[in-house]
């Protein structure tokens, strides 16, 4: 399995049309049967020093999103499920309708319950505070959002064409029809920030 980790923010346009638009891709070209993918809302969010809350970029409807869905990847830990929700969610983000994200639960057929309990219970807190944690010593830094990770290098610019550093490092002998259009070696290597080949 190739990891795949996505740093993200639930209210950034940018992030929210990667998953909506390119994320959703190894769903669709079955590239999931190779990938385990790990979603980490969190962003440029950061821990307030006096009071220990959450302050997110993107303001208190972001933490509360974040929160939801850091519940729902911890609660159901289905990639089938959680992606669902996410993409339904970002997908009313990039609609500028973020704040109907309950009616994805009701589109999906999906039980809101557990994952508020989560989020109202403090579960969802100390999540957050693990995923911040996470992004806080990712090595590089994140420079920008989405931040996106194969086997546990940044792709920096590039991070659009993850499906074909997935293919490049996946080992195993039969590879999904995905990796047959993007055959592996069409990276030689992943690239710095600043454009060098490492």
């Amino acid at each position: 399995m190739v990891n795949l980790s996505v740093y993200y923010e639930a209210l950034s346009p940018s992030c929210a049309t990667f998953i909506v638009q390119n994320l959703a891709r190894i769903f669709d070209d079955d590239l999931i049967t190779i990938t385990n993918l790990r979603m980490v809302p969190w962003g440029n969010a950061r821990v307030n020093k006096t009071d220990s809350t959450t302050i997110c970029q993107n303001g208190r409807d972001e933490c509360f999103l974040h929160k939801i869905q850091a519940c729902a990847i911890n609660v159901w830990n289905d990639v089938d499920k959680y992606y669902a929700l996410i993409h339904c969610i970002e997908f009313l983000v990039i609609e500028g309708r973020h704040s109907d994200w309950q009616s994805c639960f009701n589109s999906l057929g999906l039980s809101e319950k557990t994952i508020l309990e989560c989020s109202n219970n403090g579960t969802g807190a100390k999540i957050q505070a693990f995923y911040g944690y996470e992004t806080a010593h990712l090595d590089p830094p994140h420079m920008f959002l989405p931040w996106v990770v194969v086997n546990n290098k940044s792709l920096g610019k590039d991070y659009r064409n993850f499906t074909t550093y997935i293919c490049n490092e996946y080992k195993g002998k039969v590879q999904p029809d995905a990796c047959k259009l993007h055959p592996p070696d069409n990276v030689s290597q992943f690239d710095t920030e600043d454009g060098l080949r490492i």
